[in-house]
């Protein structure tokens, strides 16, 4: 039995005016990976708002729940269709991890992932429409 594709991310990614242009695309680019990898995204469901915002907009404390934060940090906040159970939510962000900091300089310490899932009916992809989705 093939399983049901639970689509429709839209990514917000929020760091430093000081990460230049390649690697706010790595960054990017190693999100979509991941969400192509676990949550078995297709290719073209690619939607992201990267802001680039000057440091003192970007506030968190230096160590919380025991990990240490730097002037580094990025925040990736995800929305996506309800569906994913726990596991697949962890691997989510142990990849996302993984492929940012094995193609930047940035720690994992600095990534801060939110993911917020709502339904399929919460969406509209243009025209003003609730699209019927195909794919999921």
């Amino acid at each position: 039995m093939k399983s049901k594709r639970i689509t429709m991310p839209l990514v917000r990614i929020t760091l430093s005016e000081n990460y230049d242009i390649k690697t706010r695309d790595l960054i990017s680019n190693g999100v979509h990976r991941a969400l192509m990898d676990e949550f078995h995204i297709p290719k073209d469901d690619f939607f992201h708002i990267i802001e680039s915002v000057r440091s003192p907009q970007l506030r968190f404390p230096q160590e919380y729940l025991d990990i240490k934060h730097t002037k580094d940090i990025v925040y990736i906040q995800i929305i996506a269709a309800i569906g994913r159970d726990v596991i697949k939510k962890r691997n989510l962000y142990r990849q996302i991890s993984l492929n940012i900091s094995n193609s930047t300089p940035i720690n994992p310490q600095d990534l801060i992932i939110i993911l917020l899932e709502n339904s399929k009916h919460d969406w509209s992809f243009g025209n003003g429409e609730m699209q019927n989705f195909k794919h999921i």
